[in-house]
């Protein structure tokens, strides 16, 4: 995995922009050797600011500690050209374990035992009709049936979304940083060294709460509400 690591950070994100934009999108989601880990899981997907505490109390309205139960194909759409032949919507039903933080600031569900979660889908291979290809959104889980997650939620168009790649956060065992990212399980050394949480200028959620648990989840949601009121 290392040196899969250090090959992603020497492509970087504005090579795999041009990547893209050439048309190779897919073979990265696929998995090509050297892009399969970092950046190479996917292109980041961002609605709002998300990685500090205080993004999350911003823009969030609820927080929850939910393991993935079960996953469903949620709506399909028609590509034209290329080597998908449909770009399938999955949703993810989550067993909500605790909720940290709820908004008082907007209008939204009341969230229950369970919700509905809209996760990276899948695309259908043209050639043969049926092969399912896991989309990845970069540097974040997929959020897989049988893991738990931390996850920062905004109701949007009938529908429960991460507000970008820093709102879902590996969470198996209750331990920051240990389960499924970028549709692979690591442990915290691992998820830390994909994430590139050593960096001086990171103060993400995900780098000051590595190793820890939901003790220290609460703790920092409420100085971040603290701070923000």
């Amino acid at each position: 995995m290392r040196r899969n690591l250090l090959t992603a950070r020497a492509v970087g994100r504005p090579a795999l922009a041009v990547l893209a934009a050439v048309g190779v999108t897919a073979g990265i989601l696929v998995g090509w050797p050297a892009l399969d880990t970092v950046n190479g899981c996917g292109l980041a997907a961002n609605r709002y600011p998300s990685g500090t505490a205080q993004d999350w109390v911003r823009y969030a309205d609820v927080v929850v500690v939910g393991r993935a139960v079960r996953e469903r194909e949620s709506g399909r759409r028609k590509l034209s050209v290329g080597a998908y032949g449909y770009q399938l919507q999955r949703t993810v039903e989550l067993t909500v374990q605790a909720k940290p933080f709820t908004s008082g600031t907007r209008t939204h569900p009341a969230v229950g035992a369970s919700l509905d979660y809209e996760a990276a889908g899948w695309r259908l291979l043209r050639s043969d009709g049926t092969t399912r290809v896991p989309d990845l959104t970069g540097d974040a889980p997929r959020v897989i049936p049988g893991h738990t997650y931390i996850l920062a939620l905004r109701w949007e168009e009938e529908r429960w979304v991460a507000l970008g790649e820093g709102a879902v956060v590996p969470f198996d065992g209750q331990v920051v940083g240990r389960g499924e990212w970028c549709g692979r399980i690591v442990d915290t050394d691992a998820f830390a060294q994909g994430e590139r949480t050593g960096r001086s200028d990171d103060h993400s959620l995900e780098k000051t709460l590595l190793g820890q648990g939901e003790p220290a989840l609460d703790r920092a949601l409420r100085q971040a509400a603290r701070q923000g009121s």
